[in-house]
C-alpha cells in the first residue's frame, strides 16, 4: 500500500538501505557471526525454531541476525521460508521414553530411577550480573559436561509411566475412532482450523504459539481461573532419535537427532459419570531447551481439556477459540502491525462522520455547544 503513495517506491529502497546499516551497526566491532548467534544465543535459536516451526539451527541464526534480535521477526521470516519448502514425508512418532536426556526433574517424587538431572539451568542462579562475562574470558569445561560430550547419556523411563503402572493415570495414547483404529494426527498447516479442534491440533497450534502469551495464560490457571492445581510429573530435555519409514526398503531408518524439552504436568481429576477419579495429564513439547515454553504449553493443554472431561468452562485459558486464536504471534503481529497501513480514506470518512454526528448533538443541545465556546474562550 504504501508504494502507491507518491514517491513510496524509493522511501522503502531507502528504508532498506537504513535497516541494513542499523543492523549491522558500529564498523568498528567484528560483525557477529551465525556461528556464534548458535552456539552462544542458543536459547533464542531455540524459541525461533519452535514457534517458527522449522528445526534448523544455522537458518533460525540467520533469521535473528536479519531481524535484529526481533525475535518474532525472527519467527515470522522462519515461518515465511517454511512455506516454500517440499514436504519429503512424515516421520515416525518420537519415542521420548528413549530420549537422551541432558535435564530431566521432578516435582512429583524425590527419589527416581536414574535420578535427577539439573543439566543447564538458569534455576540455581542468583540473578545478579556477572561482570566477568563482560572480560569475554575463555570458560573451562567443567568435568560435569564430558558425559555430554562423550555421547554417552542414557535413557530412562517417564515418570507418567510409574504413576500409570499403579492404575492412576489416564492413559497416554490417543483416542480410537469410531471403528477402533488409532486416529492419524492432522496437520494444522495443511488444513484450515476449524472449532472444536481435537487435541493433536491444539497441540500443534500451542507448540507454535507465542511463549509470553502461554506463560500469562498458564499463570492465570494457577491463580484460579481455570480449574488447574499442577504437580510438574516431569521435565526432560534431550535428543531423540527421528525416523522416516522407507517403503523401498520396508523398514525406518535414522533421519537425525533433534534435541527437545517435554513437560507432563499432573493434575487431580475427581472424574466423571464414566470416568473414575484419577490424574489427568497436560502435554507440552517444543524444539530445543524450551521448557517454560512447554511448561506453559502443559498448563495450557490441560486447562483446554475442560469439555473432555466434562469441567464447566470459566476461565479464558478453558476457551479454545480464545486461545488459538491469540497464540499466533506470527497472525497477531500482522493483525497489529497493518494499523501502520495508510487508512487516509477510512479515517477521513470516519472524521467527517464525527463532525455531522457533533453539529446534530449541538443543535440539539444548543446550551452545552454555548457552554463549550466559553471554556474555550477562557482557555
Amino acid at each position: 500500500m504504501y508504494v502507491a503513495v507518491k514517491g513510496g517506491e524509493a522511501a522503502i529502497r531507502a528504508a532498506h538501505e537504513l535497516l541494513a546499516d542499523r543492523r549491522r551497526g558500529d564498523r568498528t566491532l567484528p560483525a557477529i557471526s551465525l556461528d556464534q548467534i548458535s552456539e552462544q544465543m542458543a536459547l533464542a535459536v531455540d524459541r525461533v525454531m519452535s514457534e517458527g516451526a522449522l528445526y534448523d539451527r544455522e537458518l533460525a541464526a540467520l533469521a535473528i541476525k536479519q531481524a535484529r534480535g526481533d525475535m518474532i521477526e525472527a519467527i515470522f521470516l522462519m515461518r515465511a521460508y517454511r512455506t516454500t519448502l517440499p514436504r519429503m514425508g512424515y516421520s515416525e512418532p518420537v519415542d521420548t521414553g528413549e530420549m537422551k536426556i541432558q535435564r530431566r526433574i521432578s516435582a512429583t517424587f524425590k527419589d527416581l530411577p536414574g535420578g535427577q538431572i539439573l543439566g543447564p539451568t538458569f534455576d540455581y542462579t542468583h540473578r545478579l550480573l556477572d561482570p566477568s562475562l563482560a572480560k569475554d574470558e575463555e570458560v573451562p569445561v567443567p568435568q560435569s559436561c564430558e558425559r555430554d560430550l562423550s555421547g554417552e547419556m542414557q535413557t530412562m523411563p517417564r515418570v507418567s509411566d510409574l504413576i500409570a503402572g499403579e492404575g492412576l493415570m489416564e492413559p497416554d495414547s490417543a483416542p480410537p475412532d469410531a471403528e477402533g483404529d488409532w486416529q492419524e494426527p492432522g496437520d494444522l498447516t495443511r488444513k484450515p482450523m476449524q472449532f472444536p479442534m481435537s487435541r493433536d491440533l491444539r497441540l500443534q497450534a500451542l507448540s507454535r504459539g507465542d511463549e509470553g502469551f502461554l506463560l500469562s495464560l498458564g499463570y492465570s490457571t494457577q491463580r484460579g481461573f481455570g480449574r488447574s492445581h499442577p504437580f510438574a510429573g516431569e521435565i526432560r530435555i534431550g535428543e531423540v532419535d527421528v525416523r522416516m519409514e522407507v517403503p523401498e526398503l520396508g523398514f525406518d531408518v535414522s533421519v537425525g537427532h533433534i534435541q527437545v524439552s517435554e513437560c507432563q504436568m499432573v493434575n487431580q481429576f475427581k472424574g466423571s459419570k464414566n470416568v473414575p477419579p484419577q490424574f489427568t495429564r497436560g502435554y507440552g513439547l517444543v524444539f530445543g531447551q524450551s521448557e517454560r515454553k512447554s511448561m506453559s504449553m502443559a498448563l495450557c493443554d490441560r486447562a483446554l481439556r475442560a469439555r473432555e472431561l466434562e469441567e464447566d468452562i470459566t476461565a479464558p485459558a478453558q476457551d479454545e477459540e480464545f486461545v488459538i486464536s491469540h497464540a499466533d504471534n506470527v497472525q497477531a503481529t500482522g493483525f497489529v502491525e497493518h494499523l501502520k497501513l495508510p487508512h487516509y480514506v477510512d479515517f477521513q470518512a470516519e472524521l467527517k462522520l464525527v463532525r455531522r454526528m457533533q453539529a446534530e448533538f449541538h443543535a440539539n443541545h444548543p446550551q452545552e455547544k454555548a457552554a463549550d465556546q466559553q471554556q474555550e474562550a477562557a482557555q
